[in-house]
């Protein structure tokens, strides 16, 4: 798979084997790991970086897209699948590299591939959840189209501490017919 993103100098795109190098230059930082699940390993070594690539591989469908420019990868983007009830609805998860923090990238890589992922994949609600002292992502789902559903208080244990976690959701009736809906 491969979307452009923004003005088509970045994409999100299937991962490649090649990756290994960058994700380790990108995805070594406490910064990033602090926000999200304790999967993503700290520090980001080779041998996890073959690993994720091994498992992201193994993916059907595939789910787990890297958000790279020209170059190299800078980030990642990915669903975690529910099953039972609640098939039709995907959890989001996304980083960037810290370099490319704060010039609207991550924004423009959800949009192209939340559509992407309710047109290919039959979703009817795509979720994201935030700790609480994350603005940035915060803003990142907002400018998406996301919308505040909720607090789930002390909803989490990261780094030993207990954190509320803010509930954002996109439903595919709210995106249908927009620009990157045809994509």
């Amino acid at each position: 798979m491969r979307l452009p993103i923004g003005n088509g100098d970045y994409v999100v795109r299937s991962y490649h084997s090649g990756d290994v190098a960058a994700l380790m230059k990108y995805a070594d930082n406490a910064a990033i790991a602090r926000q999200l699940l304790d999967h993503f390993p700290n520090p980001y070594t080779e041998e996890a970086a073959h690993e994720w690539l091994r498992e992201a591989h193994k993916q059907d469908p595939e789910v787990s897209f890297a958000i790279a420019d020209s170059d190299e990868l800078i980030g990642g983007i990915g669903l975690l699948l529910r099953d039972d009830v609640f098939r039709r609805t995907a959890e989001v998860g996304y980083w960037l590299g810290e370099p490319f923090w704060g010039r609207g990238l991550a924004t423009l890589a959800l949009r192209v591939f939340d559509r992407w992922a309710f047109r290919e994949l039959d979703f009817a609600r795509i979720q994201a959840q935030v700790y609480e002292g994350n603005p940035a992502s915060r803003r990142v789902l907002e400018k998406a189209g996301f919308t505040l559903e909720g607090r789930l208080r002390n909803g989490a244990t990261k780094n030993g501490q207990l954190l509320d976690l803010y509930l954002y959701a996109l439903l595919a009736e709210e995106v249908e017919g927009d620009e990157e809906w045809n994509g």
